[in-house]
C-alpha cells in the first residue's frame, strides 16, 4: 500500500517524495509526512489530516504516545485506523523567512524518547525541504524573468501602432524564409503594398485619423494571409508581406484579395467617407530564380511604382522586362 501511495505521489513531486523516503528509512516510522500550506504528502488521507492538525505552527513537537495525549487521543487517526501513536514534527521555513509548513514523523507504535541526535536528523530533513522550496522559488523567478524578456523582445520586434512586425523584424523573417525556401526547393513570393493618398489623409484630417486608418488597413491585410505568412510595416504607410512556399500565381491572388479587402469598406471620418485603396507590387522567385531577398524587394517596389503610375488601386506583378 505504501509503494502504491509513493507511486502516486511521485507523479506529483519526486523531490519531496525522496525526502519522505529518507525520513521513513532513517527513523523506521510508518510515514514521513510533508505539510506545505494546502498540500499534504502522506501515505493516506487520514494520516495527512492528522498531521495537518497536530503540527504546531512554530517550534518542534514530539508526542511519544498520542493515546496518552489529552487532545490527540480523540483524533480519528489515533483512536481508529491507521491507529497512530508516535508523532514528531518540525516547522519548515519558506524562502521569504515565513512559516511554510511542517515535516512530520508518525508511527503506529509509541516511542519512549526522541533524543538530540534524532532531532538533528529531523532538522536536516526539514532543511532539505527548505532547500527544495528555495530552488522552486528561484526557478519561478527565472521563469518570470524569461517570460518578461520574451515579451520585451517581442515588443522590440512589433510595430507599436499597428501590431505588425516592424521593419527590422520583417526583414529578418524575409532573410530566414529566403534561405529556408531555397534549401527546400520551394518558391518565395512577396508583396509590397502602399496605402494610396495617405499624405492627403494626414494633411486633411490630421495624424490621429491617419493612424486610425493605418491600423484598420493593417487589420484588413492581416486577415488575408495564413499563419505561416508574415506582415510587416516596411515604411510609413508601406507594408511588406512575405509568402514562403507560395507560387507567383498564389501571391497575385493574395495581393488582389488584399486590394479588395481594403477597398470594400470606406471609413467614416466626421461627415466624410474615405474611400481607402492600396497599390501593390508582387515579386516571386518563380519568375526570378536567382534573385536574392533584396532583389525581390526591389522588383516588387518597381511593380508598385508602376501600379501607382497606372492610377493606383491595382496590383502589378514584376516581370523581367518591367522597368
Amino acid at each position: 500500500m505504501q509503494a502504491a501511495s509513493d507511486d502516486a505521489a511521485a507523479g506529483e513531486d519526486a523531490h519531496l517524495l525522496r525526502i519522505r523516503r529518507l525520513g521513513r528509512q532513517l527513523f523506521g516510522v510508518s510515514d514521513c509526512v510533508i505539510v506545505l500550506g494546502g498540500d499534504v504528502m502522506a501515505a493516506d488521507a487520514a494520516t495527512g489530516a492528522f498531521c495537518r492538525r497536530a503540527a504546531p505552527s512554530g517550534g518542534a513537537g514530539v508526542i511519544p504516545d498520542a493515546l496518552r495525549h489529552e487532545a490527540l487521543a480523540r483524533e480519528a487517526a489515533v483512536s481508529g485506523a491507521p491507529h497512530l501513536r508516535f508523532f514528531a514534527s518540525l516547522p519548515v521555513t519558506g524562502p521569504d523567512g515565513g512559516h511554510a509548513g511542517s515535516i512530520c514523523l508518525v508511527d503506529q507504535a509509541p516511542r519512549a524518547g526522541f533524543g538530540d541526535d534524532a532531532r538533528r536528523l529531523l532538522a536536516d530533513l526539514a532543511a532539505l525541504v527548505e532547500r527544495e522550496l528555495a530552488l522552486r522559488s528561484m526557478s519561478a523567478v527565472q521563469l518570470d524573468l524569461q517570460k518578461k524578456n520574451k515579451n520585451l523582445r517581442r515588443r522590440s520586434l512589433v510595430d507599436p501602432l499597428l501590431g505588425t512586425w516592424n521593419r527590422g523584424a520583417i526583414m529578418r523573417i524575409l532573410a530566414i524564409e529566403s534561405e529556408r525556401c531555397a534549401k527546400a526547393g520551394v518558391p518565395l513570393s512577396l508583396i509590397v503594398a502602399d496605402l494610396d493618398y495617405f499624405k492627403k489623409i494626414n494633411d486633411t484630417y490630421g495624424h490621429p485619423v491617419g493612424d486610425t486608418v493605418l491600423v484598420k488597413v493593417a487589420s484588413r491585410l492581416r486577415s488575408c494571409i495564413r499563419a505561416q505568412e508574415a506582415l510587416g510595416r516596411y515604411g510609413g504607410e508601406e507594408f511588406l508581406i512575405v509568402l514562403p512556399g507560395s507560387s507567383h500565381a498564389t501571391a497575385l491572388q493574395v495581393a488582389e484579395r488584399m486590394r479588395a479587402a481594403v477597398a470594400a469598406q470606406p471609413e467614416a471620418v466626421g461627415g466624410d467617407l474615405l474611400r481607402l485603396t492600396i497599390s501593390a507590387g508582387v515579386a516571386s522567385s518563380e519568375i526570378f530564380p536567382d534573385a536574392s531577398a533584396e532583389d525581390l524587394i526591389s522588383r516588387a517596389d518597381m511593380a508598385l511604382y508602376v501600379a501607382k503610375d497606372a492610377g493606383r488601386n491595382r496590383v502589378v506583378h514584376a516581370t523581367p522586362d518591367l522597368s
